[in-house]
């Protein structure tokens, strides 16, 4: 892997419509210094724009982590702190924080939570960005760098297999699972090149690892199958769940206490002649709405993921090949998650190349490669977590992935 750093940063504090760079358009991202007080926008690795920032007070601080525009209004006004003002407001989560302008932009945290921005800038920052394009909040600046990694996809993957595909599976979100049929890994014979494609919407991806939920839901599926009505594969054990574990228990002369223990979970497997999956889940969506998810390896397990983000663009229409921009936040997980989690190790961001380590950890089906390479698009980008993306993520929401939560207004 090779990283790439064309600039250093020196952050300009600015306030006027002239900080934008002439003719800058997407895919751009945001990056939010809480320590600098500090906005920076980026076209891949080059400052398109800066500006001081008043980020959340103490008992209101700004959650920090990956998130994305959800909406955007030009008159907007809190329905939380008292109807006030938040013009030109651009939307991060649908609990309260945004971007907006603001008449008092001290250089010190001074919000209940949202990021203000001096009005001018807010108003050519609304004209620059749109719904979907990314901001991370980071305590410490932190600046993204060209990334290339055999790991991290490319559209010229995309190339049609001549045999059937393996049977990987591609499963529906679990937040939006319908009762309808598993999807199952298939290639679009359709003739390349995808990339060529200007229209398409970018894709998020989210790299994590396999959680309670998917061990919950794969149980609940397996158990239906053996003749022990699981109700519904949701990911959440209810009365219908513990009564099948409860039968299962019972006919296999085990301890009957309708705990989903690892050793219920291994004995299960068993039964129904399945391997254990693996220990990593790839979540793919677009525009909002969740496409499907994918089992994938993630080596050294004992070790922890990191938080890293990276943005795909500069797609070259001759050669299939674009650049990943791509950087590391720090998060701190709980001791209660590490041991959930199975991690031994904490992720140091400051690490060298912390980010070509991880992706170096990362093993994904040949199937769900070329899947995802014939779905990127400009703007399409990759989250890497050890912990899932929590209650922000959901309806109308790319991946949120916040890695210090607080209170927000």
């Amino acid at each position: 892997m090779r990283f790439t750093l064309r600039i250093g940063l020196a952050v300009l504090i600015v306030s006027a419509p002239s900080a934008f760079a002439a003719g800058a358009k997407a895919p751009l991202q945001i990056v939010v210094s809480r320590q600098q007080q500090s906005l920076v926008v980026y076209d891949g690795d080059t400052v398109v724009a800066t500006s001081n920032v008043s980020t959340g007070r103490r008992g209101h601080t700004t959650p920090t982590g990956i998130f994305s525009i959800l909406e955007k209004r030009r008159h907007h006004r809190s329905n939380i702190y008292s109807n006030a003002p938040m013009p030109f407001m651009q939307r991060l989560t649908w609990s309260g924080i945004a971007l907006h302008g603001s008449n008092h932009v001290p250089d010190y945290p001074a919000s209940h939570g949202c990021v203000r921005l001096p009005i001018k800038f807010a108003v050519g920052l609304f004209k620059m960005t749109e719904r979907g394009m990314h901001v991370v909040i980071s305590d410490r600046q932190v600046t993204p760098v060209e990334v290339v990694s055999s790991t991290l996809f490319q559209p010229n993957q995309s190339r049609p297999p001549e045999p059937p595909m393996s049977d990987v599976p591609l499963r529906p979100a679990i937040t939006h699972f319908d009762g309808s049929s598993v999807e199952v890994a298939m290639t679009d014979r359709r003739p390349s090149p995808a990339f060529l494609d200007e229209d398409r919407a970018p894709i998020r991806i989210l790299i994590t690892r396999r959680g309670t939920q998917e061990t919950m839901r794969d149980l609940q599926m397996l158990l239906t199958t053996l003749g022990y009505d699981a109700g519904d594969p949701d990911g959440h054990s209810g009365p219908t769940t513990l009564a099948a574990i409860r039968s299962f228990q019972t006919a296999e002369g085990l301890p009957v206490d309708g705990k989903a223990t690892p050793e219920l979970v291994e004995a299960v497997y068993r039964k129904a002649g399945r391997d254990r999956p693996s220990n990593g889940i790839l979540r793919v969506r677009r525009e909002f709405q969740p496409l499907f998810e994918a089992e994938i390896r993630i080596d050294k397990a004992e070790l922890a993921l990191g938080t890293h983000f990276l943005q795909f663009q500069d797609i070259d229409a001759a050669t299939g090949q674009g650049k990943w921009f791509g950087m590391s936040l720090d998060n701190a997980l709980s001791k209660a998650a590490k041991n959930r989690l199975g991690i031994a190790v904490d992720a140091d961001p400051m690490e060298f190349n912390a980010l070509q380590r991880t992706l170096n950890r990362i093993t994904l089906p040949e199937d769900v490669r070329r899947r995802i390479a014939g779905l990127l698009a400009d703007g399409s980008s990759l989250s890497i977590s050890d912990t899932d993306t929590g209650l922000e993520t959901g309806e109308g929401t790319d991946f949120i992935t916040v890695t210090r939560s607080v209170s927000g207004g």
